[in-house]
């Protein structure tokens, strides 16, 4: 039998190792086990190398103490050392699934030497064997890793139990003892008399079982004498849940949970800290860890630039390991993906700006200016993981002041080079002065107020551009097949020319010189296009006839967002090796959209594809690379701007500082700190650079910036079988973003390549982003409760804590504030939508009379200085509990929070007989057998 995390076994007959499962233990078993450590050989610290070193010591000692008979030390030590044949001897036959393998699912043995014979104690060998060295369940074990071996069998030589309980000194090879080469600190040996065999192979399981616990491990490694380890035992049967027998059915295997109970309580229990009931202490807000951190990042210095000095001084040292860190083939993965969703949104808004400012900026000008201030944000940013980006409330801005520059016939980018220079200085001023502190009051209800509407936008625009797409290639729900002789289309001359002659080289000199037709063309030559160019009719009913563009592009959109969502989950399926699955869910944005070109390509329909400029030169040609500072405004001009910027201030100071919050979070377990002041620093500069060269201004953006936190997050590579790996935190460097800006400024030159993507792809992989960036948020789960009846509805932490109803008020107050702000950002009032995203603030702090500390503690993060307000809410909860403490000291039993947790269990009646389980089934065992428990 095998333990990592979970019990593993081989049944009787059988070949292969079962599914990693929960291990059911018999509490009859747990306390012969107890009887076992209190009355047996404990030796911790043995100096010994070599297996038959330990079995003679612990013979040795055995016989000193009187348990052993002198002349039993050789079958004892004949049994102990008799070879042991592992679950890697098999056939070589393997299944498909097999093939190719760089990674077993567990291959560790229960094995019963009964079947075996062995000459001599020679046959265990201190060496590795060759099947140990090639098993590759090593890359399943941490590099550290160490057995506890556990060998349990019933002999006919014994009258009384052979138990010694053993802690090397040194973690040793004990040469094939072990089914992969692992050194070994713990052994467990039990021999006993016939008859008993279930019962000795019970207390292995139960000893292996503990020796996995994560809180028994650790009182065994730092044991001190037979007592240390009799108080881990009672500890952990303090813990153990006994199910009755009828109501459960021993044999059934329980599947192991998705993610485990942490072990912190028991271990705080056990070294004698305080233990805090829920909700006497201040939470983090229920949900694993979340609020960001609020130490020397939002310290308030008082002093010039201090937050900012603090900032530059926390990033230089890890400076060089930001490129180091970024060696790994996920790295390659996010690049590909943030860069395909970065052109893409170069793209949409680079068009959308056209429109608005009639070409002042362009799709070039969107490209440029997001390679150079995204490539210089990340390289030089506190938060290099953040991805600048236009964002809408921008382009609504930009449009709102080309209009105003229009209608009073002032300079549009003169203008805007002044608004651009005057919230630079704003932004420099809120640095310089450590306003990036304010950012801790920007709590989970704001940022999830602002994270799932940008989120939103994005899943909205994804399916408005696909009803745009449709719009312009319409179903043909009118075509017949039975009349398509009927079907023709001609290119016809205009109305002008209709009495002259077909040939069109031939039409009157007027239409001749101002065209550029070839000599001798005629209409009915000409193509569609051609024909609409040169003012020409297309006559017949096939004219309108597109082919089924927009069936094909839904079928790319919608195929492209579920392969994606399919694969990304890929790693925690049931199909190929690990490694072949953290491959293909690392890349599975990539795989999802060459897969559907790909698809695109082979079906031959002429779907939109992505237009990248070819010529690097201003949209506009009214316009130059640099922007004057004067001449073309008057001068009170320039002072005005100074009342617009701050608008502009609002905006960028809010966007760039609450997606950076987001980004910061605690679930995220980064490690090298945020940079908030040097990160608003260089938005700053950028705004300068933006402004002079007329590029547009850049923030950072929630949903590509979530994005690429999702892509490069990494889990252990060790875990145990039946254990889901654990998040061990994101892949903090620079390289990712730096190269994703340099490929987007790249992408002028790569047009050639990247006319072949379709456009609705483009939109699947938007649509993609924003609902992914949804994922894990508090407040989509708290909207599915609002469907749920109440006995349906999941255990969650808060829902222990906090009365349904103040959940449900909770929720519809976000989704309030949510829809008010959708309604505001569709209408012209949308440039004062900076102010909005600030006013949630001022919402979030009204709710502090509606909800108590202890409520918001739970369901969102707890504003600062608000002691008072804890104070007043601990008194309550004193008045409450006065009743229970006083009853608590009348009570006959002790408070749960001993230093060393013990169980005092009468054991005399065991001491006539070894153990209780003298069962029939048992004396119906074969004569001698010995079995081994395997624990790493």
């Amino acid at each position: 039998m095998l333990w990592i995390k979970f019990e593993e076994k081989v049944e009787k007959g059988g070949e292969r190792w079962s599914k990693p499962h929960v291990a059911t233990l018999s509490l009859h078993s747990l306390f012969e086990l107890r009887t076992c450590i209190e009355k047996g050989t404990i030796m911790l610290d043995l100096e010994a190398s070599t297996l038959p070193q330990v079995v003679e010591l612990i013979t040795d000692n055995q016989i000193e103490i009187g348990q052993l008979k002198p002349e039993l030390k050789d079958k004892v030590m004949y049994t102990l050392l008799r070879r042991h044949r592992h679950q890697t001897k098999k056939s070589n036959l393997r299944s498909l699934a097999d093939i190719g393998k760089t990674v077993s699912s567990a291959n560790s043995p229960a094995t019963t030497p009964r079947n075996r014979t062995s000459s001599s104690m020679n046959d265990i060998s201190d060496k590795p064997e060759k099947d140990q060295l090639r098993n590759k369940f090593m890359k399943k074990l941490p590099r550290d890793a160490e057995a506890s071996n556990v060998l349990v069998g019933e002999v006919d030589f014994l009258d009384s139990p052979f138990v010694a309980f053993v802690r090397l000194q040194q973690a040793v090879m004990l040469g094939a003892l072990t089914e992969v080469p692992v050194p070994t600190r713990f052994l467990f040996i039990l021999l006993g008399p016939k008859g008993k065999a279930n019962s000795y192979h019970e207390i292995g399981r139960a000893i292996a079982t503990l020796m996995s616990d994560e809180v028994f491990h650790d009182i065994a490694y730092k044991a001190k004498d037979r007592e240390d380890l009799l108080a881990g035992i009672d500890e952990f049967l303090d813990e153990v849940i006994v199910l009755p027998p009828g109501e459960w059915d021993p044999a059934i295997r329980i599947e192991p949970p998705k993610s485990l109970p942490s072990s912190d309580k028991r271990k705080n229990m056990y070294a004698g800290g305080d233990s805090h009931m829920n909700g006497d202490m201040p939470h983090d807000g229920g949900h694993g860890g979340g609020g960001h951190a609020t130490g020397d990042e939002l310290k308030k210095t008082g002093k010039f630039c201090g937050g900012l000095l603090l900032d530059i001084k926390r990033k230089v040292p890890f400076f060089v390991s930001d490129f180091t860190d970024a060696i790994h083939i996920q790295s390659l993965s996010a690049i590909l993906f943030i860069y395909l969703g970065t052109v893409t949104n170069a793209i949409t808004f680079g068009g959308l700006l056209g429109d608005a400012t009639e070409n002042m900026q362009g799709v070039l000008e969107s490209f440029l200016g997001t390679a150079i201030t995204g490539g210089i944000f990340c390289l030089f940013a506190g938060q290099p993981l953040t991805i600048l980006s236009s964002t809408g409330p921008v382009l609504v801005f930009e449009r709102l002041l080309f209009n105003f520059s229009r209608d009073n016939e002032f300079d549009y980018l003169e203008f805007r080079l002044w608004i651009g220079l005057w919230s630079a200085f704003y932004c420099l001023v809120l640095v310089a002065t450590d306003a990036s502190y304010l950012v801790q009051y920007f709590t989970r209800f704001t940022e999830e107020g602002f994270s799932c509407l940008i989120s939103f936008i994005f899943i909205y625009d994804a399916f408005k551009k696909m009803l745009k797409l449709t719009h312009h290639y319409p179903i043909n729900s009118d075509f017949k097949m039975d009349y398509v002789t009927q079907y023709e289309c001609l290119c016809m001359a205009p109305a002008f020319l209709v009495n002259s002659t077909d040939v069109v080289g031939d039409a009157s000199s007027w239409y001749w010189n101002n065209t550029e037709l070839p000599m001798n063309a005629t209409w009915s030559s000409l193509s569609k296009t051609e024909c609409l160019k040169y003012n020409g009719e297309l006559v017949g009913k096939a004219c309108d006839y597109v082919p089924d563009i927009s069936l094909m592009s839904c079928i790319l959109f919608l195929g492209t967002y579920t392969c994606s969502m399919c694969l990304k989950k890929f790693k925690t399926s049931q199909f190929f090796p690990t490694t072949v699955r953290k491959l293909i869910s690392d890349f599975a944005i990539i795989l999802a959209i060459l897969i559907f070109c790909g698809v695109d390509m082979l079906v031959g329909v002429e779907t939109p594809k992505l237009i990248v400029p070819t010529e690097f030169k201003p949209t506009s040609p009214k316009r130059g690379w640099f922007v004057p500072l004067f001449g073309g405004n008057p001068w009170w001009v320039y002072l005005a701007s100074a009342l617009p910027a701050l608008l502009v201030t609002i905006l960028v100071f809010m966007d760039q500082q609450i997606t950076a919050v987001i980004v910061n979070r605690k679930e995220h377990m980064l490690k090298k700190g945020a940079g908030y002041h040097l990160d608003l620093f260089l938005v700053a500069v950028l705004l300068i650079v933006c402004s002079f060269m007329g590029l547009p201004w850049y923030v950072a953006a929630t949903v590509i910036s979530i994005a690429h936190i999702d892509s490069l997050k990494m889990e252990t590579e060790t875990s145990a079988p039946g254990e889901q790996p654990k998040f061990l935190g994101v892949r903090e460097q620079r390289v990712t973003g730096v190269a994703v800006f340099i490929l987007t400024g790249l992408s002028v030159f790569m047009s050639p390549i990247l006319k072949f993507i379709p456009m609705p792809v483009l939109y699947g992989v938007f649509l993609y982003m924003g609902v992914a960036s949804l994922n894990g948020v508090q407040f989509m789960d708290r909207l599915k409760l609002l469907l749920m009846p109440a006995k349906h509805q999941p255990d969650l932490v808060y829902l222990r804590h906090v009365p349904l109803r103040k959940v449900h008020l909770f929720t519809f107050i976000q989704i309030l504030c949510l829809a008010l702000l959708w309604i505001l950002k569709s209408t012209v009032a949308a440039i004062v939508f900076p102010v909005m995203i600030l006013a949630l603030v001022a919402v979030r702090k009204g709710m502090d009379y509606m909800f108590s500390q202890h409520e918001l503690g739970f369901l969102d993060d707890v504003i600062p200085e608000k002691d008072k307000k804890k104070k007043e809410d601990e008194k309550k909860k004193k008045k409450k509990r006065g009743s229970i403490d006083s009853d608590a000291e009348d009570s006959d039993y002790p408070p749960y929070n001993e230093k060393v947790p013990s169980i005092k269990i009468p054991m005399d009646m065991m001491e006539e007989e070894p153990f209780l389980g003298d069962k029939a089934s048992d004396r119906e065992k074969s004569p001698s057998s010995l079995e081994r428990h395997t624990s790493c």
